[in-house]
């Protein structure tokens, strides 16, 4: 189920680091539900936490926390 093989997602970014959103993947609702959140390209994202076994991912975007499962981390892109 690995699209993303080779390009740096969220899902990867370490804690503590400061991303730059590249692009979005994932289509219709799933897409729409994430650039909702404020999650869209060219936004900064501050990953705060990681749960034990990865997944939620805890995000700060837009001066808000966030916390994001693997599968919607793994549509950001990142760079």
């Amino acid at each position: 189920m690995e699209k993303n093989v080779g390009m740096k997602t969220l899902r990867n970014a370490k804690i503590g680091q400061t991303v730059k959103v590249t692009k979005l993947t994932g289509d219709g609702p799933v897409k729409r539900r994430i650039m909702d959140m404020g999650i869209t390209k060219g936004v900064d994202i501050y990953v705060r936490k990681v749960a034990p076994l990865g997944d939620p991912v805890e995000i700060t975007v837009r001066g808000y926390e966030l916390s994001l499962r693997k599968a919607d981390a793994d549509m950001i892109l990142i760079g």
